[in-house]
């Protein structure tokens, strides 16, 4: 998203309705006047990021949505481009009337869409079909232009939102545009930032229109997105055992990989010390590979005691297994009560067997996992992530991360951070074990619960992006765990990365 003075704050649709209507009694302007403000934004991202366009087609529905379209054909004619307007009934409502019959007057003219007729190739597609108030499927003749413009060869640029994606969840209940550019206007929209939405949103871009900082203030977000952020450097005078000791339990048979991953992620992101709590026939092997873990072969409860006597944070769930052996290990490390990231088997194993928290824990649940912790289907996880991760967050009284394309963190008090980072080349197997053992190092080095979680997630995702630079398909989980060495220490990782 731009740099906009408040681009990293999201709102709900409640919310931009507050402040819109603030901003015009502050800033003593009517709705029309707002509406050309963000006809003139749009215009501006589309000369900058295509200047060569000289042809566009702009789609326009009834509402306010449809208005900021018609203003933004008018001004795109009166600069010299050729525009084709389609519009999605014979009038419209409200200040979108008003700019409807500005085009017209200008001697614009409005093709009716129907759904029967053929689109002519044109170089830009502008969608101003319907705005943040849609909150169920478009009909099935706008769902069909939906599709056109999809199936078109030309870029999209949406106006506010990308028609069909709904702008509190980011859910897509039917057909949906595929922008390639989105520029919302006043404020940042929280459902334009995660789930179905990110594969429809395209590059986001916030046009504020002028409205002073002062409006804001009376509207908290309802949540943010991360910042770049790197722990402060070590002092000179440390030694191994002022970075905390990390404890990794897990490896059933045949899933060392998983508690590997996770203590080497650990070490990478600066854990002064840690042990990999596994089954024996996997500990030749964890050494040999990485030697600075230190690998110790748990048969049950009491061979693990000693191993949770010596640590300082738990890293519990990677390849753990839902078994006999991964039980007791599990029951034996919650009753130890100490700082915990919980992934993997070890939320498998919490959703059948409820437990309650009581040391600082962190919850990394992907969408499966967190719809089995509240007895729901994945599919209702995605219609409202916002829900989910609260509903997690406050029923577990810990930190959780809602893993996926715009992973969210949340605390019991309902605060919501929005991951803008991260690629669908970290959808491979590894990528959750990396984390679990990022966010264990960074509260083994002292960072609270949120910090660990917001921090772990930013610079994993951050990772993901440097190391995928040489092409998304085929990411290794092991990939990340040079940039996340170098991120993690304030460098650019091995490239330039998405910032």
């Amino acid at each position: 998203m731009s740099a906009e003075p408040h681009s990293r704050h999201l709102y709900t649709v409640a919310q931009v309705r507050m402040i819109e209507r603030g901003a015009l009694a502050t800033m003593r302007i009517s709705g029309y006047e707002l509406m050309r403000r963000a006809a003139s934004a749009a215009l501006n991202s589309l000369r900058r990021h295509w200047p060569l366009v000289r042809q566009l087609r702009v789609y326009c529905g009834p509402g306010n949505n449809g208005g900021d379209g018609f203003l933004l054909a008018v001004l795109a004619r009166e600069a010299g481009l050729q525009v084709e307007l389609v519009a999605l009934a014979p009038t419209a409502q409200g200040d979108a009337a008003l700019a409807r019959a500005e085009w017209e007057s200008a001697g614009g003219k409005v093709r009716l869409w129907d759904a029967q007729a053929e689109l002519a190739p044109t170089e830009l597609e502008v969608d101003a079909l319907y705005g943040i108030g849609l909150n169920r499927a478009p009909e099935s003749p706008v769902a069909s232009l939906i599709e056109r413009i999809n199936a078109s060869a030309a870029p999209v640029l949406a106006l506010d939102l990308p028609s069909g994606v709904n702008a509190d969840s980011g859910h897509c209940p039917g057909a949906a545009i595929r922008a390639n550019r989105t520029i919302t206007f006043i404020a940042g929209k929280r459902g334009l930032c995660t789930g179905p939405a990110v594969d429809h949103v395209g590059v986001l871009e916030l046009a504020g229109l002028g409205v002073p900082d002062s409006v804001y203030t009376g509207t908290p977000s309802d949540a943010e997105l991360l910042a770049v952020e790197v722990l402060p450097a070590r002092p000179r005078y440390a030694n191994k055992g002022d970075h905390g000791h990390v404890l990794v339990i897990g490896g059933d048979h045949g899933m060392a990989g998983a508690a590997r991953l996770a203590g080497e992620a650990a070490l990478r992101v600066g854990a002064g010390l840690v042990s990999v709590a596994t089954r024996r026939e996997h500990v030749p092997a964890l050494i040999a590979g990485r030697p600075e873990l230190m690998a110790r072969e748990v048969d049950g409860p009491q061979a693990l005691q000693p191993l949770l006597e010596r640590a300082d944070v738990l890293a519990l769930g990677p390849g753990l297994g839902k078994n006999a052996w991964g039980h007791a290990l599990w029951l034996t490390a919650l009753d130890a009560n100490m700082p915990l990231v919980l992934d993997a088997d070890g939320l498998n194993l919490l959703a059948r067997e409820p437990k309650g928290f009581i040391a600082p824990t962190v919850l990394t649940p992907h969408p499966g996992e967190a719809a089995r912790l509240l007895d729901v289907t994945t599919a209702e996880i995605e219609k409202d992530r916002f829900a989910a991760v609260r509903e997690l967050a406050h029923r577990h009284a810990a930190v959780v991360v809602l893993k996926g394309a715009g992973s969210l963190i949340a605390d019991p008090a309902g605060r919501v951070h929005v991951c803008p980072w991260g690629n669908p080349g970290m959808a491979c197997g590894g990528m959750g074990d990396l984390l679990t053992g990022i966010v264990a190092a960074l509260l083994a080095q002292g960072c609270t619960a949120w910090q660990a979680a917001c921090l772990g997630v930013a610079l994993h995702a951050r990772a993901g992006d440097v190391a995928a630079q040489d092409g998304e398909r085929g990411l290794l989980a092991s990939d990340l765990l040079g940039p996340l060495r170098a991120l993690g220490n304030g460098l650019p990782g091995s490239g330039p990365g998405h910032e």
